[in-house]
């Protein structure tokens, strides 16, 4: 019996040890495949940075390509986790908005490097893109959202058909800063703006900046029909 609870103990020991070595492998394959792409990453850096020897990483991912997968399939299901939220019906549409822009940024904050690794990826790998893309149902988003917001939807003169630009809109105003740091840093520096305060502020303004856009939309439209009906 004593022999039994020992071994039992023992396999726990082993199966969290064994959980915990997992863990630091995909930990360090996410930083350096961030730092350095996949092309630029080596199973060996890996390694290094998990504290390990390179026959154990194999042991648990035989290839790069297989870890990379693994990690790719994490950071995407990590982002869509994160904004799950928007689908919550006790939400208006501009709290939507607002939520989307203020959790995607601090994401951006927290993950500053992400932007130019998912380009990256967009380039050398567009079929990995395209699937992932294809896995998640615009169709029953645009339904859940028409059905919670048809009113404010109607208002705002947002349709299916324009979603497309809607959601890229929206997309690359929180995207583009973090992507084109360099440059927009370099610029704020001269100008004597800090950048992260300048990302800080973005969470609002760039929401305040898409609810007056769609609005300032709306009025125009509403314009151009006045004035066809004027002509007829």
């Amino acid at each position: 019996m004593v022999y039994l609870i020992g071994l039992i103990k023992w396999l726990r020991e082993m199966a969290e040890k064994d959980k915990q070595t997992e863990e630091k492998i995909f930990e360090s394959a996410t930083e350096v495949f961030i730092e350095k792409g996949m092309d630029g990453a080596r199973m060996q850096d890996i390694a290094d940075r998990a504290g390990i020897n390179k026959s154990l990483l194999h042991y648990y991912y035989r290839t790069k390509d297989h870890l990379f997968n693994a990690v790719y399939e994490m950071i995407a299901g990590q982002m869509f986790k994160k904004f799950a939220p928007v689908l919550d019906e006790n939400l208006s549409l501009e709290e939507k908005l607002r939520f989307f822009f203020r959790e995607h940024i601090a994401f951006m904050q927290k993950n500053p490097k992400l932007p130019l690794f998912i380009l990256n990826e967009f380039h050398r790998n567009p079929e990995r893109i395209r699937k992932l893309i294809q896995s998640i149902d615009i169709n029953k988003l645009w339904t859940t959202l028409e059905a919670q917001h048809k009113e404010e939807l109607k208002r705002y003169n947002i349709t299916k058909e324009k979603i497309p630009q809607f959601m890229t809109t929206v997309a690359g105003m929180s995207v583009f800063p973090f992507a084109a740091k360099p440059v927009i840093a370099s610029i704020m520096e001269k100008m004597g703006y800090d950048f992260d305060q300048y990302i800080e502020d973005r969470k609002e303004y760039a929401a305040d900046f898409v609810i007056n856009a769609i609005t300032s939309q709306r009025n125009v439209e509403k314009k151009r029909g006045g004035d066809r009906e004027d002509k007829k």
